[in-house]
């Protein structure tokens, strides 16, 4: 079986994150050991009262049921993306809230050609209407712009606990970012539409965010199977009591598998948070625990990934669909703001980067 080839239009106005974090991956082999030398780098959940759903599959007609007074609905593009385009663009919009918002769900609806859609709450100060390339995920973390919800889904709702929401500056910016990828032989409008549906400032309690965590070290020769085994990824300690009320795995085309378990540390004894039969990478379930679970107090996260590459070429980490990824996020509260995570081996000893909070995370781009 032949992968996908798409045209990616040359990138003229923004350094990727895989560019970055090549070029400090390389200064760390020299580094990673005084670095990690000098330390730069409750009972778990699960039981029987945990309720771990997942939505039904998406596809198909968008939800037509108009959205409640107060709403406020974004549309990214149009856009015409060519035959075999492959790319990553975004648009910066004013929502329009002349108040403070507390946002208690967001519904996403994707339409073709659409891989993964994110929305941001962003310190820009000029919208930007016409759609502009982007690098994926890059905004996850940086100092304009912090993710509310990412989407891979044809139609996603996020619903937040009772009285929590993200909270939202008056006349709030907002980045949507989409990555498309058109397999077709024929041009297909993009035009994905992010909605924010607010809370009763009554029934506020606590502030919403999110974390985005995986591993980068991927690398799966041509026709065959790999995966990746309870890499561990420690919980920053500022999170330490969050509770997390929702999660999703996330791969490329050749993923088959993605689950999550809390422990107390590696090789502790393990709580599944997230382990969806029938794993879909381009439409990969949200899991909602109802009530929210923890971390046990000092622990983290066990993080597995599977894939069968059927392609004639090896594949690894990276940004395209064509490379793969292994990540999850997961929405939680009280806020203390959002964090990015990742684990590599590839410096000779076990590298976990957390941003904001690691001297790398600048040098990233974070």
């Amino acid at each position: 079986m032949s992968r996908f080839e798409p045209r990616r239009p040359p990138r003229t106005t923004e350094v990727g994150f895989m560019q970055r974090y090549r070029l400090v991956l390389a200064g760390l082999l020299a580094a990673a050991a005084a670095a990690i030398a000098c330390g730069d780098g409750s009972t778990p959940s699960g039981d029987d009262d945990d309720d771990m759903t997942a939505p039904d599959a998406g596809g198909g007609e968008p939800d037509a049921t108009p959205p409640p007074p107060g709403s406020y609905t974004l549309e990214w593009g149009p856009y015409t993306v060519a035959p075999g385009e492959e790319d990553t663009r975004c648009v910066v919009l004013r929502l329009g809230n002349r108040e403070s918002l507390r946002v208690h769900q967001i519904h996403n609806v994707l339409g073709p050609v659409s891989h993964h859609f994110i929305v941001y709450r962003s310190n820009e100060t000029e919208e930007r209407r016409e759609p502009f390339q982007c690098d994926p995920f890059v905004g996850t973390l940086n100092a304009e712009t912090s993710p509310l919800m990412i989407t891979q889904r044809f139609d996603e709702t996020l619903t937040l606990p009772d009285g929590v929401a993200f909270v939202l500056e008056p006349n709030q910016m907002i980045r949507l970012e989409l990555h498309y990828i058109n397999a077709t032989d024929a041009p297909v409008e993009a035009r994905p539409t992010s909605t924010f549906i607010p809370l009763a400032d009554g029934d506020f309690t606590d502030a919403a965010d999110l974390v985005f965590m995986g591993d980068v070290d991927i690398d799966i020769p041509p026709m065959s199977t790999a995966s990746i085994e309870d890499t561990y990824l420690s919980l920053p300690s500022e999170l330490s009591g969050a509770q997390f009320f929702a999660i999703t795995g996330h791969e490329h085309q050749w993923g088959t598998n993605v689950r999550v378990h809390t422990a107390s540390g590696p090789g502790a004894p393990v709580a599944a948070v997230y382990d969806v039969p029938n794993f879909d990478w381009d439409e990969p379930d949200t899991v909602f625990h109802s009530p929210p679970f923890t971390v046990p107090d000092g622990g983290g996260f066990l993080l597995s990934c599977e894939w069968n590459n059927r392609s004639d070429q090896r594949v690894r980490f990276g940004e395209s669909a064509n490379d793969e990824m292994c990540f999850f996020w997961a929405y939680y509260y009280p806020s203390v703001g959002p964090r990015i995570c990742f684990q590599t081996d590839q410096t000779g000893s076990p590298l976990s980067v957390c941003c904001p909070g690691s001297p790398l995370c600048s040098a990233l781009g974070f």
